[in-house]
């Protein structure tokens, strides 16, 4: 038996990982900027980390959510502390698309309504209620149904505010930034304004973040810059540093019932150990505080006075969530950086690179990546 194969592979494999450096099978020597997606949020093998995942294997590794776990208690008042939201309630899950399918689901159930409105561009997993709300056809087979879902242009208030005005909403679902389409910010005002019509309308208000949470943007979450509180928030990708886990922080206007969700993985010992390990990390290291710290150091010197230097178009992103457009002509400087100059990046189609580093970064490390951009656009 083979691979199903739907990847475009690299021809490396990385076979060990220190903080923000991996070494393949051959030996060879990179750093990594983009953390596998954003998912290595404190660095690669962290002494912590790995103590705190083992101990636990050599407890208990699983039992289902039939029996009372200390574990997840202990991480939601961890995340609720770190976070701002200790009042809200955390469903434990697997994954970014069953954090965005249950949010969504909780929703529709305390709203009584069906539909809801996502922005162009979105993506919001690949499981069918989550690809349904994300704008890419390519990705929707003719099982992923989107009569329910509605897009609206980010940052475009009057077409929110038109749409919302029939209240067949049950939620509005947006990224902090929107990641895959490249790094874009929905505007502070914009989410001021949105949150204002939610209320008026009785609209849930779903905050994703997925990619842009666990403090890569230099607050906890992406959407806190502009002050306002979502009525759900869906995590995943940073909270677990490789191990696989989900959550969804759910406002306390929203009632629980038995067996309204549910999982058979989701909050189990070895994800919560990870998480909690996590949540320790950045506490301790002061890696929100680097982030915004480090992510500034980045823009300064990518993009000195507002002027993006050569070959870069445009500079885009908060913190250590920084989406890089790149002139016509440079379309390959992301295989460069990779088999050049030793530098894992992320993509968003041929004419972007993403930056999404673990919270360790230094700036040390983010000025090696500076001047290897300056060398290979000589």
């Amino acid at each position: 038996m083979d691979l199903f194969k739907v990847y475009k592979l690299w021809d490396i494999e990385p076979v060990r990982g220190l903080d923000t450096t991996l070494w393949d099978k051959n030996g060879v020597e990179y750093t990594d900027l983009y953390g596998g997606h954003a998912v290595i949020s404190v660095g690669h093998c962290h002494p912590h980390y790995v103590k705190a995942v083992t101990e636990q294997l050599g407890k208990l590794g699983f039992y289902s959510n039939a029996v009372q776990n200390s574990l997840q208690k202990e991480l939601a008042r961890k995340l609720g502390k770190a976070c701002g939201y200790d009042d809200y309630s955390l469903f434990l899950c697997n994954s970014g698309a069953e954090a965005n399918e249950n949010a969504m689901k909780l929703a529709s159930f305390h709203t009584g309504r069906a539909r809801i409105l996502a922005f162009g561009h979105a993506f919001h997993g690949r499981t069918s209620g989550a690809v349904a709300a994300t704008d890419n056809p390519k990705i929707q087979s003719p099982f992923n149904s989107t009569a329910n879902v509605s897009f609206a242009p980010l940052n475009d208030i009057a077409e929110v505010e038109k749409e919302l005005h029939s209240k067949e909403y049950a939620a509005v679902i947006i990224e902090g930034i929107q990641g895959v389409a490249g790094i874009y910010e929905p505007d502070d005002g914009f989410l001021l304004s949105l949150r204002e019509i939610c209320d008026k309308t009785g609209t849930m208000l779903i905050l994703d973040e997925i990619q842009s949470g666990y403090g890569r943007t230099g607050l906890f979450f992406a959407h806190q810059h502009a002050g306002i509180r979502a009525d759900i928030i869906t995590t995943a990708k940073g909270m677990g540093n490789g191990f696989p886990i989900g959550g969804v922080l759910v406002s306390p206007a929203i009632k629980p019932s038995y067996g309204m969700l549910g999982t058979t993985f989701g909050g189990n010992h070895l994800a919560c150990a990870a998480a909690i390990a996590v949540l320790e990390i950045i506490e301790s290291e002061h890696l929100i505080e680097n982030a915004a710290e480090t992510g500034e150091f980045f823009r300064q010197n990518l993009c000195p006075d507002g002027h993006p230097i050569h070959p870069l178009k445009e500079y885009r992103g908060r913190g250590l969530m920084i989406g890089l457009e790149v002139m016509e002509g440079y379309g390959d400087l992301r295989n460069r950086l990779l088999f050049e100059k030793h530098f894992f990046t992320g993509a968003a189609g041929p004419a972007v690179i993403r930056l999404l580093p673990s919270l360790t970064v230094s700036k040390e490390t983010a000025a090696r990546f500076i001047n290897a951009l300056k060398d290979l656009s000589a």
